[in-house]
């Protein structure tokens, strides 16, 4: 069996370059006769693109959603201005007789945002998020919040995270899509706030004299208000004793639970020291004491503790705002003050 070989003529190969050269030739006098019309869509985008920025910066109602949000503001704007600037291509695509590129170009955005979508899937949930809490607005600067197990007060939000600090001084820096998917506690947004605290006494003692006493001495400490009346509960009894469980309410723009609750406790042990009414005896004992000896001695002075707002946080929480202002997506509103 014999092989044989076609071998195209010379002439037929410089035949098909010529051809090539010819379509590339007219390719370029295409180019060269639709220079103007080329260059009119070039004006076309750069002027769609600077009347969307125009318009974005002169629209009223984005005025006013900046002064609420400053976040949308930045959002919808960068919106008008990206739908006028895709708005003039459309245009410019269509005086060039080129709007099949406008489906290509979009499946082609599908599939690469698609892509990216997978790629970038937490970094698009955290922004998502900081928009949902954006317009939300579940917290402001200077709140004590509780996010999941984590508390501190909120210092700022960005697209990316809320920062929150610490009562030790610590900065700390959670996902906005943790914040978001959450339970979350937000101690700061009601003004009053309850506090509660337990104190045992002896079997020996008045349930009801004890009680009465504790609610009037929670009723003249500084700070604590009149209405919700301070209150007392007998949580438990015991061989020994009893448990009671004493409330009282505070205004947290005027003075600081912790420090109030401290006070509470203290001018309450004195008083029921007073009063002969004790603790409860943990062991038996046996005490001989002598007639007329004299009374032991109290343990508190009758002076009054500090019960105001707590401010240790405040200027630190005022320079690590200032580092995030730039990037923060919260304002801070005016708190509702009591009479």
């Amino acid at each position: 069996m014999s092989l044989s070989f076609a071998i195209a003529p010379s002439h037929t190969l410089s035949q098909r370059f010529l051809e090539a050269m010819e379509q590339v030739q007219d390719k370029l006098l295409h180019l060269l006769a639709s220079s103007p019309l080329l260059l009119l869509a070039i004006l076309i985008v750069l002027a769609a693109v600077w009347l969307g920025g125009f318009i974005s910066r002169r629209m009223r109602i984005l005025t006013r959603i900046s002064r609420s949000n400053p976040y949308m503001d930045g959002l919808l704007r960068n919106s008008v201005q990206v739908l006028i600037g895709l708005a003039g291509v459309l245009v410019a695509l269509d005086l060039l007789n080129a709007t099949s590129l406008v489906g290509a170009v979009l499946g082609s955005a599908g599939v690469v945002g698609l892509v990216l979508g997978f790629a970038f899937k937490d970094i698009a949930e955290n922004y998502i998020a900081g928009v949902l809490l954006s317009l939300r607005q579940p917290f402001a600067p200077g709140d004590s919040v509780r996010i999941d197990s984590y508390e501190g007060k909120v210092i700022a939000l960005n697209s990316r995270a809320t920062y929150l600090m610490t009562a030790e001084g610590n900065h700390l820096q959670l996902p906005n899509s943790l914040v978001f998917k959450s339970v979350l506690l937000n101690f700061s947004r009601n003004p009053q706030r309850r506090f509660d605290f337990q104190i045992a006494v002896g079997n020996r003692a008045s349930l009801h004299k004890a009680m009465d006493l504790g609610t009037a001495t929670l009723a003249g400490i500084e700070g604590v208000l009149p209405q919700p009346a301070p209150a007392a509960l007998i949580l438990n009894l015991g061989n020994d004793g009893a448990t009671l469980q004493f409330t009282g309410w505070i205004d947290q723009s005027r003075n600081d639970l912790s420090r109030t609750r401290s006070e509470a406790m203290r001018r309450l042990r004195r008083i029921l020291w007073e009063a002969g009414i004790p603790a409860p005896e943990a062991v038996q004992r046996v005490v001989v004491v002598r007639n007329g000896s004299e009374q032991m001695p109290l343990p508190e002075n009758g002076q009054a503790r500090d019960t105001s707002v707590d401010r240790t946080l405040d200027a630190q929480l005022g320079r690590a705002r200032a580092l995030e202002d730039g990037d923060d997506l919260l304002e801070t509103p005016s708190r509702p003050q009591l009479p």
